[in-house]
């Protein structure tokens, strides 16, 4: 969960959360892309899914950057045919997760160990292998840095990450 104010820094150039409203279309996300890579701007993490309603899917990227090029960018993507909206939620309150499957390598004498951090995380193993366990963990982007950074020493073997997903808290428009 964030409340915005506490925005990460990364090589001096602040994270910024993006959610765009769209048509659901061919061509859309590759229009989209081509908007950031025309700035420099790298994309870090997207997730798409459909809309609640109608023909329309919503994106959340997560980019960082010089903030003055991201207001171009924000001002070229709402001029986009397809896009309804773009709002960088940087700032704002947000409720915000993201999930990850960690496979991670480990023999019985260390089992018991993995679990105990995993638990401490709220993280769930939906696998057990002989030499291997695969634990699904949701929360903050944070949260998932910090318990990878605790089982890396075990041998991290696979790791695939959903992306950042938010939504505005109250009645603000996400």
């Amino acid at each position: 969960m964030s409340t915005a104010p506490d925005m990460a820094l990364r090589n001096g150039n602040e994270t910024h959360t993006i959610s765009l409203y769209v048509h659901n279309k061919p061509g859309v996300l590759v229009r989209v892309a081509l908007v950031f890579a025309r700035r420099g701007y790298n994309i870090e993490s997207l997730v798409v899914s459909p809309a609640a309603n109608g023909p329309f899917s919503r994106m959340t990227i997560t980019c960082s950057g010089d903030p003055d090029t991201l207001e171009q960018i924000i001002k070229q993507l709402e001029k986009l045919v397809d896009v309804v909206h773009a709002i960088d939620h940087t700032r704002d309150a947000v409720y915000e997760t993201e999930i990850a499957l960690m496979k991670i390598h480990c023999e019985i004498d260390s089992r018991t160990e993995i679990l105990q951090v995993a638990e401490h995380f709220k993280a769930k193993v939906v696998d057990y292998g002989s030499e291997s366990m695969v634990l699904r963990i949701t929360g903050s982007s944070e949260k998932l840095d910090a318990l990878l950074a605790l089982l890396r020493p075990f041998g991290v073997s696979e790791l695939v990450r959903s992306g950042k997903i938010l939504m505005a808290r109250g009645k603000a428009t996400t």
